[in-house]
């Protein structure tokens, strides 16, 4: 796949909106199912633990979930990327049709 000047424009359109959705959310709260995905994957025992003490715990209980709080630098990091992607696409060559 050859990255033209289409491809570029979309990426830095998408990346810019990435960055303005991290700058104005403080923290994404995830869901029970992707907060036990995150734990398998970062191998936590305590939410990743499959037994039937843990299951019988997180029934009776209230549903785990896990909170992001993503650094205040990233979106600022993908506005710049997405300024420069969208930028760059404007001075490449117009794709031959």
């Amino acid at each position: 796949m050859e990255f033209d000047r289409n491809r570029y424009f979309m990426i830095g359109v998408l990346l810019l909106l990435l960055g303005i959705q991290f700058r104005m959310v403080e923290s994404f709260v995830l869901n029970e199912s992707s907060t036990r995905a995150l734990a398998r994957i970062a191998h936590e025992s305590q939410l990743a633990s499959q037994d039937f003490a843990t299951q019988l715990y997180l029934d009776a209980n209230p549903k785990a979930k896990k909170t992001i709080k993503p650094p205040h630098w990233l979106g600022w990091v993908l506005l710049t990327a997405g300024a420069i992607m969208s930028l760059h696409a404007l001075v490449l060559p117009k794709p031959k049709t």
